[in-house]
């Protein structure tokens, strides 16, 4: 054991800090769309001239930098709009900032690892742990060109952080690079223009607690009426007084609606966006608002009624349902989804297997579901796995963020805790310890399945193992198998089996008769006890 590593402590994963909800904007007039196009574009170039502002600040920025941009954009829109534009500027400025540092550090376990295989003679075997040498002169010469290749990648990734420099494309890398691949994308240039165009507007506003309906600029009534503030050099394009226009379309949202309809009729801030969808041609409003922090439930209460274990997947989820003391009951279950196609259609897969996930978990009673704490962010390196292409595909393939993150929003709404896990050795030891035992004629056992009863022993506090060791044989028990089944605090957890008739260990047997006569010993042992012999739970397998 002692090449193991320490496995960190389950805890209970806190719950989400916001809601967001969307509806359609339906029959919209051609007037409607042309002032909403307007605006977007009026918006998004002061968007994208405010953003390249900061950037050209860096490291320099400070509250006359942002109080001199404010005023300029206000001057030019209005100052809720200025304010909205320069906070949606840091937070992107903000954000590649993060994804920067995610880079260099990515970088640097490359060139470590490389390193490390580089020093090592040709052929050396690796361990489990670390990487050997390599097969050959020739891929021996490619990894260093590599290596050189990453160092001066690193070295410029350090420079940019260091003088502050980012770079940041509104609309979106990826979109940007279609435009040189419009014959794979299935785009015309103007398709693909109108979608860029669509991507870089700006219609949104953040919200204002105190203010009627909680937004100043995009106002929606209680009747699902929608109104804009219109920017100052567009103002001649307002229906309404006070520069506002008005659209035809009425929103309703379906889901939370009550939820939203209390905070704008207690004025409480609410904050809106809309943007076109130019694949489908329809326009959407999207409402958010921060909600206060979720109590989290103690990890005693969420123990208390038994635990869900889940076991993350490229293509399932596998569950298994156990009780308080760890043991399981029922047989396996798996919750499929495809994570092929668009990222619409991974999401919604994601979405309808948690769905299904935790409606089961609400039918099977517990207060919580168990899940490996997942974090694939150092260990997608082509350095680390080598030849394993495939290995490196899978786990990029899985959303782990955005699952963990959807996982706890909806879990929340239906009064489940989520418990996260050590994922070390969860497959390995549920394998070693729960898929033989389990698997029956009628009940087929896979190591994924056995990997879901690990994580929800694990997350109730229990060890993996079914059983801890033998006792010696110098024993009067003869190696007989004691239990771990029973919680760490009670007594007798460690002691041997009952025995099989219902007298204490050492008493006579039920009739009253001995098989054989006792014969006289010279060693003082202590009286038999005549307490009863009672386990706490034993192993349910049905």
């Amino acid at each position: 054991m002692g090449g193991l590593r320490e496995l960190a402590a389950s805890f209970v994963a806190p719950g989400p800090c916001g809601v967001a909800v969307r509806d359609r904007l339906k029959h919209l007039t051609p007037q409607d769309e042309g002032v909403l196009r307007a605006v977007g574009a009026h918006q998004g170039a002061l968007a994208s001239g405010d953003l390249k502002a900061r950037c050209a600040d860096g490291l320099e920025h400070g509250a006359d930098t942002w109080a001199s941009r404010k005023r300029e954009l206000t001057a030019r829109s209005s100052s809720r709009i200025a304010g909205a534009i320069t906070k949606a500027t840091h937070d992107q400025w903000a954000l590649a900032r993060r994804c920067q540092a995610a880079y260099i550090q990515n970088l640097d376990a490359g060139i470590r690892a490389l390193r490390h295989r580089l020093s090592l003679p040709l052929g050396e075997k690796g361990t489990r742990r670390t990487a050997g040498g390599y097969r050959s002169k020739s891929e021996w010469f490619r990894k260093s060109r590599r290596l050189a290749m990453l160092e001066a990648r690193h070295a410029a990734a350090v420079a940019d952080w260091q003088a502050g420099r980012v770079r940041v494309v509104r609309g979106g890398k990826r979109l940007l690079n279609t435009r040189h691949h419009l014959t794979e994308a299935r785009l015309t240039e103007d398709e693909w223009r109108q979608r860029w165009e669509a991507e870089r507007w700006f219609i949104a506003a953040d919200g204002e607690s105190g203010k009627r309906f909680g937004n100043e600029t995009i106002r929606v009534t209680p009747d699902g009426e929608v109104s804009i503030k219109l920017p100052v050099p567009l103002a001649h394009l307002a229906n309404t007084r006070n520069g506002r226009y008005t659209l035809t379309a009425r929103v309703g949202f379906a889901h939370r609606g009550a939820e939203w309809a209390d905070r704008i009729e207690a004025n409480r801030a609410v904050a809106y966006r809309i943007h076109l969808d130019t694949e489908r041609g329809r326009w959407y409003l999207t409402a958010s608002w921060q909600r206060p922090a979720v109590q989290t439930m103690p990890l005693e209460t969420a123990r208390a009624r038994g635990m869900v274990g889940v076991d993350t997947n490229a293509d399932h989820f596998a569950a298994y349902l156990l009780d308080r003391h760890g043991n399981p009951k029922g047989g396996p279950h798996c919750f499929g989804y495809d994570l092929s196609g668009t990222a619409g259609h991974r999401d919604a897969q994601i979405r309808h297997a948690l769905t299904r996930l935790i409606s089961w978990a609400k039918c099977a009673g517990v207060a919580a579901i168990g899940i490996e704490d997942l974090d694939f962010t150092a260990e997608k390196t082509r350095e680390k796995h080598g030849r394993r292409k495939r290995f490196r595909q899978l786990i990029s393939g899985m959303p782990t963020g955005k699952l963990k993150a959807r996982l706890v929003s909806m879990a929340a709404e239906q009064g489940l805790a989520i418990v996260a896990v050590d994922p070390a050795y969860t497959s390995m030891w549920g394998a070693q310890h729960w898929q033989k035992p389990l698997t029956t004629p009628r009940r087929k056992m896979s190591r994924h399945d056995a990997a879901g009863i690990a994580i929800g022993r694990r997350a109730l506090g229990h060890p993996v193992r079914r059983r801890t060791a033998p006792p010696p044989h110098d024993r009067s028990d003869r190696a007989g198998h004691r239990t771990a089944q029973a919680a760490p605090g009670n007594r007798g957890r460690e002691g041997t089996r009952p025995p099989t008739t219902d007298r204490p260990p050492g008493g006579p047997p039920p009739n009253g008769k001995r098989k054989r006569g006792t014969s006289a010993s010279s060693t003082v042992r202590d009286a038999p006890s005549t307490e009863q012999w009672v386990q706490d739970s034993l192993m349910c397998t049905g």
